[in-house]
């Protein structure tokens, strides 16, 4: 029942991170008092790190945002607790303490390089460290997304991203801490791709063996995504190769028209659903008795 003591609410769920060289802190600006009444403005936010008072942070949406420079507290532990006073002057108290554990800061990564593979897009960087997470943003995307949690190598895969779509990537070097915690380091440049199909494999293993009116011929197809379909190539001893035949996925192919006592030469090459066409096999060559 009135009148009301409008004590502002307590902040409850304050939470910081190191990036970089600073440590970002967040929280959500309590809106209501303890009794459940709006609070009135104006509202003052204060925080506490170590021992120090940093001004009054930059609010949006409702959350208040603090970037704080981290180097004299690296190699230690340092606590962090927000408050909130009323335009009556009543405060909330200090909220439950956060603690973040300071590091050097994390080394950036650089040299990314996104290429198209055959399993997807694939990743690599340089960067000191042995932990990584890989951000992605994909066609209209509202944001980044982590799509690895924990990358410990300089390179990684993306078997999910689909061929002919647009993605960019982000590369984050990150320190584990205890508790869960983490330090990680500040954000490269994204890197953008459009990532294309791989040209088909090539063909291994061609054979051309003569029968009695035709030389028949096989081969083991690539690696890799099956082909679509191959190429036969023919020439003359010393003469320029020809397409003699466009083929489905089976790998084997008789040429009839052949005369005995002719050397042939022959290659072939996969050739996938679009039409592009890989490169061509080792050259055999061979002829009708």
């Amino acid at each position: 029942m009135p009148p009301f003591a409008n004590v502002p609410s307590r902040v409850g769920n304050l939470a910081a991170l190191q990036r970089g060289d600073k440590i970002i802190v967040q929280f959500s600006v309590p809106t209501l008092t303890t009794e459940g009444q709006p609070l009135k403005p104006p509202v003052t936010l204060e925080l506490r790190i170590g021992d120090r008072h940093p001004a009054a942070p930059a609010v949006k949406n409702g959350i208040a945002r603090y970037e704080i420079p981290a180097a004299e507290w690296t190699g230690e532990d340092v606590t962090i607790a927000a408050r909130v006073v009323g335009s009556n002057g009543k405060d909330s108290g200090w909220c439950a303490p956060y603690t973040v554990s300071v590091v050097p800061p994390p080394d950036v990564p650089h040299d990314i390089v996104a290429a198209s593979a055959a399993a997807g897009v694939r990743l690599t960087w340089q960067a000191k460290g042995e932990h990584f997470h890989v951000l992605r943003l994909a066609g209209k995307e509202p944001g980044y997304s982590l799509v690895a949690a924990d990358v410990a190598q300089h390179e990684w895969v993306d078997s999910t991203a689909e061929f002919g779509q647009p993605y960019s990537y982000l590369v984050q070097t990150f320190v584990p801490l205890p508790g869960g915690k983490e330090a990680q380091s500040d954000l490269p440049d994204a890197k953008s791709i459009t990532p294309e199909a791989p040209a088909p494999g090539v063909p291994s293993g061609l054979r051309a063996v003569p029968a009695a009116t035709s030389i028949e011929l096989s081969w083991d197809a690539p690696e890799g995504a099956a082909p679509s379909g191959y190429r036969v190539y023919r020439a003359n001893a010393g003469g320029e190769f020809a397409k003699i035949a466009e083929l489905g996925a089976v790998p084997t192919y008789s040429d009839s028209a052949v005369e005995a006592g002719k050397v042939y030469r022959y290659a072939v090459s996969a050739i996938d659903a679009s039409g592009r066409e890989g490169a061509r096999s080792t050259v055999v060559e061979t002829s009708l008795q």
